[in-house]
């Protein structure tokens, strides 16, 4: 499991036009299931996530955790693309879709996460703060 992690001012998304979910400060989370991840590592990954310290203290370190702020979760299959041989991009790694949703909306669940639509062509717009950018892995 895969989770590009962002931290944001504020992130949407829209699907056909239709806002389907927006945050204000906290993480925009791209999140890439492969066809070996299961709901525990789902688990593990959201509690990394919810207690990843990468938020300004009062000395404007990186020292705090999400704490109240909000988190955006939108599906993001191709974080498993393989383009090491020829211009294509492989996705045997990725799960498919009747494996990874589940294991999505548990993931969204635990991380207290608004989402995009599963399966959906979406439209994400972000405003990346710092920037900060983070692959976490389970």
């Amino acid at each position: 499991m895969r989770a590009l992690v962002q931290r944001v001012s504020r992130a949407q998304v829209r699907v056909e036009g239709r806002l389907v979910s927006s945050i204000g400060p906290g993480l925009l989370v791209l999140l890439g299931i492969s066809r070996e991840d299961d709901m525990a590592r789902a688990e593990r990954l959201a509690a990394k996530l919810r207690a990843l310290r990468i938020f300004a203290d009062a000395a404007g370190q990186m020292n705090e955790p999400l704490g109240e702020r909000e988190v955006l979760c939108v599906s993001q299959f191709t974080l498993y693309a393989d383009a090491r041989r020829g211009n294509r991009p492989s996705f045997v790694e990725a799960a498919p879709g009747e494996q990874a949703q589940p294991i999505y909306e548990r993931f969204c669940e635990l991380a207290g996460a608004q989402r995009g639509v599963f399966g959906a062509h979406m439209e994400v717009e972000l405003v990346n703060d710092g920037p900060v950018t983070i692959l976490l892995e389970a």
